[in-house]
């Protein structure tokens, strides 16, 4: 019922009447900003890296001039971290580094040093949660490039090796801007994957320690599941992020998009108004 204050009330809990309000809440919440910052620079730790070996790969098992032996062997290797669940490999490493013992304290013992607390501390438990997306993530980066790489024109690399064009002059002038779609495709999917990230922060520390590892997608599970039930703020964090993740999008591909492709288009329209007019 809505009592006279203007305010929609069920039970003990209220919800504001007017929808932009929750929004406002929600922005102006403190934990939401350090899950937003904490999403964003968790995806970021992680995709540099992710992308950067998936293309080192891409150009190891492309090229011509190596001769690898047990290719395929490899990139199963290479992509079997993907296929493992996240919230296995989250529970996993936390078990690597569990205090004050396991694996990673147990190393470090036999170097004569002290336990450190990994998983409760903030930097360390962020790169931890960083290094678990780029593991499970750069083998699935590597064979989607790998496909685009096999989708070029084999002429092309005929006619550079003709020229003398060397690997590098080859990946760099060649494959990469050839790739232009691929490597679009990869950035857009890591995006949305690392602002939805979930599973791992959650079944690793549950955000913790101190927030360093709440993502949004936790804060909204948080406000929506866990004891609050407040549905009408996690509805909202899930709007903001949504139109987020959409602009971000349109600018990677505003960035990303073909320029000649685009110009050559404006000249059509150009041209196409010009003969309406005549």
């Amino acid at each position: 019922f809505t009592n006279r204050k203007g305010l929609i009330q069920v039970g003990e809990l209220k919800v504001l009447d007017h929808p932009f309000d929750n929004f406002k809440e929600v922005l102006s919440n403190p934990t939401f900003t350090i899950s937003l910052k904490n999403t964003i620079q968790i995806w970021i730790m992680n995709f540099i890296p992710q992308i950067v070996i998936a293309l080192l790969l891409t150009a190891w098992f492309t090229s011509h001039a190596v001769d690898l032996k047990g290719k395929g062997f490899f990139k199963v290797v290479f992509y079997m971290p993907n296929i493992i669940t996240a919230a296995t490999v989250a529970i996993l490493f936390n078990a690597l580094f569990a205090y004050p013992v396991g694996p990673a304290n147990d190393f470090l013992n036999m170097l004569g040093k002290e336990s450190y607390f990994f998983v409760n501390k903030p930097k360390a438990a962020r790169l931890i949660v960083a290094f678990i997306q780029f593991w499970q993530w750069y083998g699935n980066s590597m064979i989607v490039l790998i496909s685009g790489v096999l989708g070029i024109s084999p002429d092309i690399y005929e006619a550079a090796e003709i020229d003398g064009a060397n690997g590098v002059q080859t990946f760099f002038k060649i494959t990469i801007p050839n790739l232009k779609t691929v490597l679009l495709y990869s950035l857009v999917t890591s995006l949305v994957g690392g602002l939805n990230m979930y599973d791992i922060p959650k079944c690793f520390r549950n955000g913790g320690p101190n927030n360093a590892t709440l993502t949004t997608n936790v804060y909204i599970y948080n406000q929506a599941f866990s004891g609050s039930y407040m549905l009408n703020k996690a509805a909202a964090a899930s709007m903001i992020m949504f139109v987020i993740i959409a602009i971000c999008s349109a600018v990677l591909f505003y960035i990303m998009r073909d320029k000649d492709e685009a110009k050559l288009e404006k000249q059509k329209r150009e041209a196409r108004k010009n003969a309406r007019r005549a």
